[in-house]
């Protein structure tokens, strides 16, 4: 890491983003612009080519996820920036977003809580800035207790498949809405129960289970 950690952030609370400022400049980080809104870093990042982009998750314009878009943006522009999150609530979908973008190092999903304990988050930012990725704790918590999603090992035809017979259709109407032959749909159902854990018995109750499970898995994901 260089003597000098050249750094763009993003933060639209005002205090924080001076007290933000305040702290990176004593351990060697040089905050080549500090910016309010999504649009505005993207613009300051790409003027300045910074080592480190530290941003808010909630941002304007939206005041939603524009600064975690903003900042995926910069990770598909330039794979090997170096970017840190910070999030005032665990939303394990904004980390599993940060982390699908480059490679998945060099990035990090923080809380603000965090920023507390100074010497943990200056060390979080080097890690960072070295190629190594940090999770909060406490996402990383909810990650591993999240329900696992049951439809996750089906391919995507076979997941086709399982909307149409969730809908009521037979397997003909299947094929001839997805223009393949009965066979190759009998196929992919075999293949869909099987991976659903449905053991052979009654095939029209099998067909409910799958259905249900299905729909389960579709109002969980709301």
């Amino acid at each position: 890491m260089p003597a000098v950690t050249r750094v763009v952030l993003a933060e639209d609370e005002v205090l924080l983003r001076e007290g933000l400022i305040a702290l990176m400049a004593r351990f060697d980080f040089d905050v080549l612009a500090a910016v309010g809104s999504a649009p505005a870093l993207l613009d300051a990042v790409r003027r300045h080519e910074p080592d480190l982009v530290v941003t808010d998750i909630r941002m304007p314009p939206g005041r939603r996820d524009d600064g975690l878009r903003a900042a995926v943006a910069l990770r598909a522009e330039r794979p090997q920036l170096a970017v840190v999150v910070l999030s005032q609530h665990v939303q394990t979908e904004y980390a599993a977003a940060l982390l699908d973008s480059g490679d998945g190092r060099g990035v990090g999903y923080l809380l603000k809580d965090r920023i507390a304990d100074v010497p943990g988050f200056v060390d979080n930012l080097r890690t960072v800035v070295d190629g190594g990725t940090v999770i909060d704790p406490d996402v990383v918590r909810r990650l591993l207790h999240r329900p696992r999603d049951p439809l996750a090992d089906l391919t995507a035809r076979e997941r086709e498949v399982l909307v149409l017979l969730s809908a009521g259709l037979s397997n003909a109407a299947i094929a001839t809405r997805l223009r393949v032959t009965e066979g190759a749909v009998g196929k992919h159902i075999g293949n869909i129960m099987t991976k659903l854990g449905l053991l052979p018995s009654d095939d029209t109750n099998r067909r409910v289970l799958a259905a249900l499970t299905y729909l389960r898995a579709g109002t969980a994901a709301r």
